[in-house]
């Protein structure tokens, strides 16, 4: 996995060895000597991941991680830092600054790629959550709110054989405002991930914010859950923190493989434990709304504002992917003379009845049919895999159900009524969309031409018509 990898460090001998080390692996790198360097190159040649060192003159490496974190450009890329400090009290301070990481120089190869991996399949996601947001927000949509800073309310699961340790675990969390939950084997925790009645929709929220997965004398039955966890789509993105053993340094490694996302080491320090927890919860939450932000935006790019029917464009889409495979019939409907009343009773009384045409079509049609709202009073019903004498069956009925109710109110409270016209027309499999919708739209006029609130069927002049156009 290639990357850009920006290296901070006020001391060339150690910007050399590292530069060594990340381009024998074949990631590009570009250098910084300081803390007001680091800031400019990471604005302008956007890193995927920032090794920063914590001990350098002037601005030190916290001061430079606050500063990236506090601007919006820079505020998504990861950063490690690398330290000389052993202390948990500067692991602390790091974090609380917006670290993602430390390394331990001299830094050690293995750890580093590893976490580099695991880094940069993280920002992966995020930055393909961010690009289809920001693409939302060009088309004026509204972005995503900041995650929020509170943690009360998020759920924990403590996987851990050592019940002292899972007390522990569990009550430093807790008193974070995290609700926590116990098991004690792999086995145990995946029945609480992945509960078997629990719904599976898109946009259900995830049982848990967090894992936190002790690494015991099973450390490989661990590791499978972490990797069970990632393979299943509705918990991929479910945040994994490792606690480990220093001697379990090969089995971290692997976690970050199989996709863990951090890990803190025994004997574990409580704001450690607590700093690592909220970092990941509130990227997970970021994910979370970053995805709901881009399905609420791809609902709206399909959805008609007015009626809440589906739109020209997904119809489009609808019946050409539904065309591939079977029949479709395809019926057109127009509100009869739509402009007289709406000059008439103004435009409030004509989106009104706009939308009780638009219900009363829903509520006639077969759950497996798609209305949309075409453009201005016209609608269509697509009816995928449906016979003519369904067609025309189900047009009959949309017909009278428009006609049999007004279908909305002037200013004085007078009853407004309407009719509509109704084109049918039916096209094999494998037809094209556009000869499929000019054929019906014919069929339309011709009602439109034999006096309104009628139904038509498409005749051979009209597919010939069609084709003409």
């Amino acid at each position: 996995m290639t990357a850009r990898i920006l290296v901070v460090d006020d001391i060339p001998a150690n910007q050399r060895l590292l530069e060594a080390k990340l381009t024998s692996e074949y990631y590009e790198v570009a250098l910084a000597g300081s803390g007001p360097e680091a800031l400019d190159l990471a604005e302008r040649w956007a890193p995927d991941v920032i090794l920063l060192d914590v001990m350098m003159p002037g601005m030190d490496g916290f001061e430079v991680c606050r500063r990236l974190k506090a601007n919006p450009v820079t505020a998504h890329i990861p950063v490690v830092m690398v330290t000389a400090l052993a202390e948990p009290d500067e692991r602390v301070r790091g974090l609380e600054a917006g670290a993602d990481d430390f390394l331990s120089k001299p830094v050690d190869d293995a750890t580093l790629f590893a976490r580099l991996r695991a880094l940069l399949r993280m920002k992966q996601v995020l930055d393909a959550w961010r690009q289809r947001a920001e693409t939302a927000r060009a088309l004026g949509l509204e972005p995503p709110d900041l995650p929020e800073a509170d943690l009360r309310g998020a759920r924990a699961l403590v996987v851990n054989g050592d019940a002292a340790e899972a007390a522990a675990l569990a009550h430093v969390l807790a008193a974070e405002g995290l609700t926590v939950e116990r098991v004690a084997s792999p086995a145990e925790a995946w029945a609480r991930i992945a509960l078997p009645g629990r719904s599976r929709a898109a946009g259900a929220d995830p049982a848990f914010d967090l894992v936190v997965l002790g690494l015991g004398g099973g450390g490989p039955d661990g590791l499978r859950l972490a990797s069970r966890i990632r393979a299943r789509a509705e918990t991929r993105e479910l945040p994994v923190l490792l606690v480990a053993g220093p001697e379990q340094r090969g089995l971290v490694l692997r976690g970050f493989d199989l996709g863990a996302n951090d890990h803190v080491l025994r004997p574990v320090d409580p704001n450690e434990l607590r700093a690592r927890a909220r970092n990941q919860i509130r990227r997970h939450r970021h994910q979370a709304r970053l995805r709901a932000d881009l399905d609420r935006s791809l609902e709206l790019a399909v959805t008609d504002s007015l009626t809440g029917l589906r739109n020209r464009l997904y119809l489009r889409s609808y019946l050409e992917a539904a065309m591939r495979a079977q029949s479709a019939a395809v019926l057109m409907v127009d509100v009869d003379r739509f402009k007289p009343l709406n000059d008439t009773h103004g435009h409030a009384a004509g989106d009104a009845a706009l939308r009780a045409v638009a219900e009363r079509l829903r509520a006639q049609v077969r759950a497996s049919d798609v209305v949309a709202r075409w453009g201005g009073e016209e609608f269509v019903v697509a009816m995928a895999g449906a016979t003519a004498e369904d067609a025309m069956a189900a047009a009959e009925r949309l017909r009278a159900a428009v006609a049999e109710a007004p279908v909305a109110q002037d200013a004085a409270g007078a009853p407004v009524w309407t009719t509509v016209s109704i084109g049918v027309a039916l096209a094999a499999r494998g037809g094209a969309v556009d000869a499929l919708m000019e054929a019906a739209d014919a069929a339309l006029y011709r009602a439109k031409r034999a006096g309104r609130d009628r139904v038509e069927f498409a005749r051979p002049e009209d597919w010939r018509v069609a084709a003409r156009r």
